[in-house]
């Protein structure tokens, strides 16, 4: 299970048939955010959140076993690396400052930020599934007043409709044309 900090995902922690995955894009946002206040620390952790992506493109495509293999040799010194430089610095920072926020966040999650690199088949973020659900979550945004309940229940026959032609790899307007 890939997620973000979200406390209420904490529950799956703690089941043994739960791999709790977290997510390295939300880790870098933090950095980024951070940017502004403390560009010295956060600029170092993006640097290495960097290279672990640079990591991953240069292993994609790979067998799985291979790719663990490859991971643990290259990407677990790069977080080894980042863990005693948070660990360090969060020290001196201000737990509520946007760096000591990005500092909590990623110790907070430390163990499933790394839980990616022990399986060749799981993924260092879950930016493919939130870039594939972000047209219906803006949707259903958008949607939320469409005048009447069936108006919003015919709006989401068709997200479903463009949401399954669109996993399928079907033009829907070629599919209704026939």
């Amino acid at each position: 299970l890939q997620t973000d900090g979200y406390a209420a995902y904490n529950q799956y922690k703690s089941k043994k048939d739960v791999v709790h995955l977290a997510c390295w894009a939300h880790a870098r946002r933090y950095f980024e955010q951070a940017l502004d206040q403390d560009k010295v620390r956060a600029k170092y952790a993006m640097s290495i959140i960097q290279n672990l992506y640079a990591i991953e493109r240069e292993i994609e495509g790979i067998d799985p076993s291979k790719k663990k293999e490859l991971r643990l040799e290259k990407s677990l010194p790069l977080i080894n690396k980042l863990g005693k430089f948070i660990s360090e610095e969060n020290k001196k920072v201000l737990p509520k400052s946007l760096i000591g926020k990005a500092f909590t966040y990623s110790i907070n999650l430390w163990d499933s930020l790394q839980a990616y690199l022990y399986n060749g088949e799981l993924r260092i973020d879950n930016n493919l599934v939130e870039n594939s659900i972000r047209p219906n979550a803006l949707g259903r945004k958008n949607y939320l007043f469409a005048g009447s309940h069936e108006a919003a229940q015919r709006t989401a026959i068709f997200y479903t409709f463009f949401g399954t032609c669109k996993y399928h790899g079907v033009n829907p307007q070629k599919w209704l044309e026939t």
